[in-house]
């Protein structure tokens, strides 16, 4: 996996992507979304209702990934430090040890990430932004790669604290997995279980990449995708029209427009390209996008913040590429 060829790597994710379908019933733009957020590197907030299987898909990704997996379930006695640990006295040696909290791993699930207090919640903003935890003073590196995957309920609210925007922004994607579509699908689910003979398959799952095989494929989003001048004026024209819509009280930030960049640049890899088309901005800029719009409150009831940026998206030309542009 060290050839310097976009195309080669190719096979790797779609064998990563057919592994993970083969396991969790899920709509090929969906998986694709998901897989572009790992590949940039990217947090992904899954707003979902209960049932769905966003455990189980965290699990089976951190397995295909070859990276390692913990959970933390978030409720309103949840502490920072059990989530990025603290320091105990040993009377033994005479002096404090570190006890690491869950977010030393590659695969981090928040799961009801909005159970938990504000307090709490924060505990994740400087791992989340600069991959490194602070404990007494004292700051850790986390092992890269380091990606969050959290989720929330929409409908239960009664009891939870919103998210606020400063935590918002530091997901690249909130996404939505939904429910079975058909009713093949549905019993697609009830036949893969009845062939598991257990709830948890994860046991079973071949890791199609180690961890740093993932590495590198992230490192080939970073570096080896090329985006023209024309689609980073498409994507800054979509920020400020969706900034400028008068029915937003706050748009995407820089970051966000970053993130969209970075995320273009994934999918353009997952379908077989070296450079980055309008296509790719489109394919993913509402799930990147509409969590960091706040509609003003006297718009709420007319307008979602998807609503506007699909809206805003329209009224932004899309730029002509040619493909020897790269």
């Amino acid at each position: 996996m060290y050839e310097t060829n976009v195309s080669s790597y190719i096979p790797y994710i779609r064998r990563i992507i057919s592994q993970i379908c083969s396991y969790f019933v899920i709509r090929p733009e969906v998986i694709v979304k998901i897989i572009a957020a790992l590949l940039s590197n990217c947090h992904i907030l899954f707003e979902d209702y209960p049932g769905l299987g966003k455990t189980l898909l965290a699990k089976i990704i951190a397995r295909v990934l070859g990276c390692s997996f913990k959970r933390v379930q978030f409720t309103p006695d949840l502490l920072p430090a059990d989530i990025i640990g603290t320091k105990v006295w040993v009377p033994g040696k005479g002096k404090f040890k570190l006890v690491k909290g869950p977010i030393f791993t590659n695969i981090l699930l928040a799961d009801e990430i909005n159970r938990a207090p504000p307090k709490t919640q924060a505990a994740l903003l400087e791992a989340m932004e600069e991959r490194q935890v602070t404990i007494e003073g004292r700051t850790y590196k986390l092992e890269q790669p380091f990606i969050v995957l959290a989720t929330q309920n929409p409908i239960e609210m009664e009891g939870t604290y919103p998210l606020p925007e400063a935590l918002l922004d530091r997901f690249g994607v909130k996404i939505s997995i939904g429910y079975p579509q058909t009713v093949e699908e549905e019993v697609e689910i009830l036949r893969r279980r009845l062939a598991w003979r257990k709830d948890d398959p994860t046991d079973d799952i071949a890791p199609v990449v180690t961890r740093e095989g993932f590495l590198k494929l992230q490192m080939i989003v970073e570096e080896n995708i090329y985006v023209d001048k024309c689609i980073l004026e498409y994507i800054a024209n979509i920020v400020r029209t969706i900034r400028s819509d008068p029915r937003v009280l706050a748009g995407p930030s820089p970051r966000g427009a970053i993130a969209l960049m970075k995320l273009s640049k994934a999918i353009a890899l997952i379908f077989g390209r070296s450079y980055v088309i309008p296509d790719d901005v489109l394919f993913i800029v509402r799930e990147a996008l509409a969590h960091r719009v706040i509609v003003k409150p006297e718009y709420s009831e007319e307008v979602s913040p998807e609503e506007v940026v699909v809206e805003c998206v329209r009224k932004v030309p899309v730029p002509k590429v040619s493909s020897d542009v790269h």
